[in-house]
């Protein structure tokens, strides 16, 4: 099969069997730490299609690691439940049949009981089959290990937006978490322009680290000379946008996004609400008073779109955020920080918050790069097929793990989508 990632893993650089057998551990028992504060009742529920219940997203990565590594590899392997091969299968068609994706709420069982051993049931498998002496295709069998753990990584951030989806369906407005730190206090620093030069200029991932099949290949791209705007744009910010009436201003707006506007009924970002008179919004800490100083979130595309043309300025493209991303270092408000919430940005000079706080949005389709070829087999359907109709997103969120994210990565969703932990700054020609 073609490789799915950028790293070579011959013998020499391979890691030890043992410290993939950790990294398996450390990555899985996170899954669990974050479902820990839920009850039973809440891993069940589905308030929007895209909003997975928590209890499908434990068995469904499990389910990926039993059907493209223990299927394939372990001698003698029995799968646990041989309907969960339809049950919990995404979207993998070359595989069997997809369990329908707005469906997954209606799942009563198998348990969450039966699900945590459905997972313990692979963890036992998977740790047995890394300390098996049985001549193997190692490498290919760790490649797909690393595949699936970044996978569930991928679902970790999942987990905590639609735990948060699904929880703001509920009037009671329920709390997810009542212990999370409280952000730094500090005033946003003001907006600065950073200029960049034109040029022929190379984007795409390079290095031995991981990377997703969409990042490559390396490839050139000609840019004309830009500026972006030194954070992201901030909750009082866009306020101003609303209440000059950027809602109800057609002219804004590209005309898909208009549609939905109307169909929809938006006047303000997902999980804003007035109260009293002044705004609040949901957080996974429960309602919180909307701080005008941090970034602006659960934007949609078209959001970010009619915000950045009433302010006579465009988003960036993906070229330009990932050239103007390079030479910045790789951190920022990332899961680890544990606010699970975009906080100020601090009074610096350059870029501010590329990494974390809020996925940008950026003006580029999600499309194949040049030489592009999605690899052979279900695995293929990882990334490929979703190629059309959606828009890319960089930077990473406050919800991403800090060893997942680069200046290559490629997040890609809907314009129509809201419920991501989605920002953007602003860019310009010179």
């Amino acid at each position: 099969m073609k490789r799915l990632t950028q790293q070579t893993l011959g013998e020499e650089e391979e890691l030890s069997r043992a410290e993939w057998a950790e990294r398996y551990r450390r990555v899985r028992a996170a899954s669990g730490v974050i479902c820990a504060p839920l009850a039973a009742e809440d891993y069940v529920i589905q308030a929007a299609v895209e909003a997975s219940p928590a209890k499908w997203h434990l068995a469904h990565v499990s389910w990926f690691f039993e059907t493209f590594i223990l299927c394939e590899y372990m001698p003698g392997y029995q799968a646990f439940n041989p309907a969960y091969r339809s049950l919990f299968n995404s979207y993998y068609e070359q595989v069997g049949e997809p369990f329908s994706r707005g469906a997954r709420g209606t799942l009563s069982r198998p348990t969450v009981e039966e699900v945590y051993r459905y997972r313990g049931h692979v963890d036992e498998y998977l740790l047995a089959l890394l300390e098996e002496r049985a001549e193997l295709p190692w490498p290919e069998i760790l490649q797909r290990l690393e595949i699936g753990l970044n996978h569930e990584q991928q679902h970790q951030e999942l987990l905590l937006t639609d735990i948060k989806r699904n929880f703001y369906a509920n009037p009671l407005r329920p709390v997810y978490r009542d212990d999370l730190p409280l952000p730094p206090v500090r005033r946003r620093p003001a907006t600065q322009w950073l200029e960049f030069e034109g040029g022929v200029r190379r984007i795409g991932h390079v290095g031995e680290g991981f990377s997703y099949d969409n990042e490559s290949p390396r490839h050139n791209v000609y840019l004309q000379p830009f500026r972006l705007a030194s954070r992201p744009v901030t909750n009082g910010e866009f306020l101003a946008f609303i209440e000059s009436g950027g809602y109800r201003n057609p002219a804004l707006w590209l005309s898909d996004g208009w549609a939905r506007l109307q169909h929809e009924g938006w006047n303000a970002p997902l999980y804003w609400e007035r109260q009293d008179g002044e705004w609040w919004h949901f957080t996974l800490g429960g309602m919180a008073p909307l701080n005008p100083d941090e970034p602006v979130c659960h934007v949609s595309h078209y959001e970010a779109a009619a915000y950045a043309a009433w302010a006579g300025c465009r988003l960036p493209t993906e070229a330009e955020w990932e050239v103007a991303a390079e030479d910045c270092t790789q951190e920022g408000n990332l899961r680890e920080t544990g606010y699970l919430q975009p906080i100020v940005a601090p009074a610096s000079e350059g870029l501010l918050q590329l990494y974390g706080d809020v996925w940008e949005h950026t003006a580029s389709a999600y499309l194949p790069y040049p030489g592009y070829r999605a690899a052979e087999g279900a695995l293929g359907e990882y990334n490929g097929k979703f190629m059309c109709n959606q828009m890319v997103l960089r930077g990473g969120s406050c919800v991403t793990p800090a060893d997942h994210i680069r200046p290559s990565y490629r997040n890609f969703f809907y314009p129509q989508d809201r419920w991501q932990f989605q920002g953007f700054r602003l860019a310009d020609d010179l």
